[in-house]
């Protein structure tokens, strides 16, 4: 069947359904004259007489009402497949993948997302711990989060949570066998737990600050992680001093399992965001997540 055969139909089936012309016409936006000549020429093309008229009703002939039991279940099913199509494309569903630091994964991430996830079971979300930058384009990952001074200039940049800090941390009995430093320079002469980069490849060098002045120290100690879970089981045994996230041991302070040192030479970064880039047509699904993080 030609496409124009098809579009006639379409319009027979109008015509048949209303038996009427006008409220044919009316229903399909066109005019009664165009209506009556499609149907006349689509009788001629055929060679059969689809509609019996009257000047006062429409019929379905013998011919007509077998078109119409035939066509009308299929046009049916299609408009409840396309209905079926497009109520996936405005409800939330599919996977968005995410890369991340386990810290913001742990402090930021999972507890926002955790309880909005509860009304979206069709969003599948991959979250990959990472604590490199990754290429969020090459990898094919939807968005990434990272401190704000760290973003590129052509990605886009939601803000998901305050300004935060490091803390220098140790365990109780470390700080009485060894003694606490007073100054960030003290800390060249303590054991500390180093943190390896991943993007560089070399050590983190703790960052100071107080009263304007910056300071950067290069510590040395036993161990070497590229995860902040492990750093803190470390300060708590005794290997020395870590430079973690405040919020990531505040329980362990409260608890007297770790010992605050160098708290006013402790700065703030610059808190985290999502980010994506700039020509990304976002999908419902990653606009609930957008909305669900963001602060």
């Amino acid at each position: 069947m030609k496409r124009e055969d098809l579009t006639d139909m379409l319009w027979f089936m109008a015509v048949a359904e209303e038996q009427s012309f006008t409220k044919a016409a009316a229903r399909l936006g066109t005019s009664q004259s165009t209506l009556s000549h499609t149907i006349k020429r689509l009788e001629a093309r055929m060679g059969l007489r689809l509609l019996i008229r009257t000047t006062r009703s429409v019929s379905t002939s013998e011919a007509g009402e077998k078109i119409l039991r035939s066509l009308a279940p299929r046009i049916s099913e299609i408009e409840r497949d396309i209905d079926a199509v497009m109520e996936i494309r405005d409800r939330p569903s599919g996977t968005v993948r995410i890369t991340l630091s386990d810290h913001a994964l742990d402090s930021v991430v999972w507890p926002k997302l955790q309880p909005v996830m509860k009304d979206y079971p069709d969003i599948r979300i991959e979250l990959d711990s990472d604590n490199g930058f990754r290429n969020i384009v090459e990898e094919r990952f939807d968005a990434g989060v990272r401190i704000g001074e760290s973003l590129d200039k052509d990605m886009i940049a939601v803000r998901i949570c305050p300004d935060w800090r490091l803390i220098a941390v140790g365990s109780p009995a470390y700080f009485e066998a060894r003694g606490k430093p007073e100054h960030p320079q003290d800390l060249i002469s303590h054991i500390c737990i180093n943190q390896r980069q991943i993007r560089s490849g070399g050590l983190y060098v703790w960052e100071f600050e107080k009263d304007g002045r910056e300071l950067r120290v290069r510590v040395d100690g036993q161990f070497i992680f590229n995860s902040s879970h492990v750093q803190i089981e470390a300060a708590k045994s005794g290997y020395g001093i870590a430079y973690l996230p405040e919020n990531s041991v505040l329980e362990d302070i409260a608890a007297g399992r770790l010992v605050q040192v160098l708290d006013d030479w402790s700065p703030y970064f610059q808190g985290y965001y999502l980010y994506y880039p700039s020509k990304r047509q976002n999908s419902p699904a990653f606009s609930v997540v957008i909305n669900a993080l963001r602060v």
